[in-house]
């Protein structure tokens, strides 16, 4: 049977990616990027919404894609309410809280915006939806506690890849992903989430976005509090800059100026020592974390899945896998395609094999 197609949105900071599926075959892929300046003209980044509409609608017009031809619109987003894992239907109370940012701001929280605004615009019954958005919560209430009862720790991980590549994986070994018990790790351009999956459900997990866990690319992770504290207070950063400093200016980025792991391979080629031992302690911190998440189970995980381009990096991933193997057998999966994993979720939602959930 052919479907009509499925069209994804997932915009970054810089750009925003779309992709066009006749069921599981990418017909489409651009990546259109944003210049800064154009970027740094809006005051905040719901302002953007506008500007990126209308330069996807002029991309899939220029590529002659039809948008009678769009049977279904899927993004990625955002930093909504807690939710259960599933597809959601972008509905008025999502794109309220997508635009106060009702868990934080970030440019993720456009994809339903945007999707919402292109599916009015095709008309015709067609719906925009969100699936496994980072605000996925099967926490154990256990794994809420800090230390003090103010602050509690919350479910802000990279929820669609990794319920996407956990379920792939069991499939590939004759299993149910509701069966096993999963160490599940994604190293994307940004942050870092290590996650423990009991049997279908993600039930600790550090928090990826402005919280704990191995720094990263952009992202400290998790720091000593009071040097935080006296940071904050030293009256040297605004609130905003020390929050841009924790989520977009740390890890790598602040140690190293890169981001670009082929360029601090070359440089580590070329004799760089320092970014040799940075990218160590980066991978130094993950197997912490791994280890640390390892102790949620009562035995050992079935397995450990490490995901995200950085394990391309040999150099890398033999940091984090000699240690790791000691645990469980370690399965890497270099290359994860956001865009399949919506689009996959896309197509059970018009095969009528999905369960649509009511974001309230």
């Amino acid at each position: 049977m052919v479907l009509q197609k499925i069209l994804v949105i997932y915009p970054e900071v810089e750009f925003t990616k779309i992709a066009v599926y006749q069921n599981k075959n990418l017909l489409f892929l651009k990546m259109i990027r944003h210049k800064p300046e154009v970027l740094a003209s809006f005051s905040d980044i719901v302002e953007q919404l506008d500007m990126r509409t209308e330069a996807i609608l002029k991309e899939l017009e220029d590529n002659d894609i039809r948008l009678n031809e769009i049977g279904i619109v899927m993004a990625r987003g955002g930093l909504i309410k807690p939710v259960p894992s599933g597809i959601f239907k972008v509905n008025e109370e999502m794109k309220r809280d997508l635009r106060i940012g009702v868990q934080g701001v970030h440019e993720t929280n456009l994809g339903g915006l945007i999707g919402d605004a292109i599916a009015q615009k095709i008309g015709g019954g067609v719906s925009a939806y969100l699936a496994d958005p980072v605000v996925v919560d099967e926490l154990d209430e256990v794994a809420r506690i800090t230390g003090h009862p103010e602050i509690q720790r919350k479910s802000v991980f990279h929820a669609l890849n990794q319920k996407f590549v956990s379920r792939e994986y069991a499939h590939s070994v004759n299993r149910n992903y509701e069966d096993m018990n999963l160490i599940v790790v994604y190293v994307g351009t940004g942050g870092i989430s290590v996650g423990a999956h009991k049997q279908g459900r993600v039930v600790d997990v550090n928090q990826a976005f402005d919280g704990g866990g191995p720094f990263s690319f952009t992202r400290t992770g998790g720091l000593p509090v009071g040097r935080v504290v006296d940071l904050c207070y030293s009256g040297k950063y605004t609130k905003e800059e020390m929050r841009n400093m924790v989520t977009k200016n740390g890890g790598l980025k602040a140690y190293l100026g890169t981001t670009n792991i082929a360029e601090i391979e070359e440089r580590i080629q070329g004799g760089d020592e320092y970014a040799e031992f940075i990218l160590y302690a980066m991978g130094y911190q993950l197997s912490k974390e791994i280890g640390a998440m390892c102790m949620v189970f009562e035995e050992r995980p079935d397995a450990i899945i490490m995901m995200g381009a950085i394990f391309n990096s040999r150099r890398f991933s033999d940091y984090v896998t000699r240690r790791a193997q000691k645990i469980a057998p370690v399965i890497i999966y270099p290359v994860v395609n956001d865009m399949d994993a919506l689009a996959s979720n896309g197509l059970k939602v018009m095969e009528g094999k999905a369960v649509v959930l009511e974001y309230k």
